[in-house]
């Protein structure tokens, strides 16, 4: 896992890039507050976690999910191993994309446009609040796993460091409010608050959001409480 230190994360170099060519120009860095860390916001494209038991029901005894890409929270990455989820009227979502390390409940996000086309009724939650929610089957080189639950719309949310979280003044749990500016700018309410001294500073949004106000590397964000 020594290997996700070796180069900064794309989005930390931008953002890096961006604020060197503003302080070149004598400006501050539009759309951003001077705290401690730099706000990364990423599109969190469709994707599942799993528990390791799972994992072997899928892809056989003993397997382990293989790292693809390290993701932008340390210790986090995109696994190489997908599955076939299988909707009601045997709909199918392929290649859908395991996000390790494993976890201890099963859990797949969607945007609400994978959902209808699945013909799935998703609700809005945290991740992890999967009671009373839908279950699907999910289809590995090695066998089928059947779901009870956790087919859910991940509530867009903020990780923070406890450092971030004092910057703008909020505890976790609290709401916060993303505006992303540009051509098709617009203002997200409801952004959950999640601390942790393990987190660096990153929005999440889901596929639907990121295209609504076409998020780009050099999009002007703010965080405002």
């Amino acid at each position: 896992m020594a290997t996700q230190n070796i180069a900064p994360h794309r989005a930390v170099v931008e953002h890096l890039v961006r604020q060197a060519v503003y302080q070149r120009l004598g400006k501050p860095l539009p759309g951003t507050a001077a705290g401690p860390n730099p706000l990364v916001v990423n599109v969190s494209a469709r994707h599942c976690h799993v528990t390791q038991e799972t994992v072997e029901l899928l892809f056989g005894k003993g397997h382990t999910l293989t790292p693809h890409k390290w993701l932008y929270q340390d210790g986090q990455f995109a696994a190489k191993e997908t599955v076939t989820l299988i909707g009601p009227r045997s709909r199918v979502i392929s290649n859908l994309r395991i996000l390790g390390p494993c976890r201890t409940l099963n859990q797949v996000e969607l945007a609400y446009t994978d959902a209808i086309a699945l013909g799935f009724d998703i609700p809005l939650r945290p991740s992890g609040n999967i009671e009373g929610t839908a279950g699907a089957m999910l289809m590995g080189p090695a066998g089928f796993f059947e779901m009870p639950n956790g087919i859910i719309r991940a509530l867009r949310h903020v990780h923070m460091h406890p450092d971030d979280a004092a910057f703008y003044g909020v505890q976790h749990g609290q709401d916060m409010k993303l505006r992303v500016g540009g051509p098709c700018g617009v203002a997200f309410e409801k952004m959950l608050v999640r601390v942790d001294k393990s987190f660096k500073l990153e929005v999440h949004i889901d596929t639907d959001e990121g295209n609504a106000c076409n998020l780009q590397a050099n999009s002007r964000c703010e965080l405002l409480k």
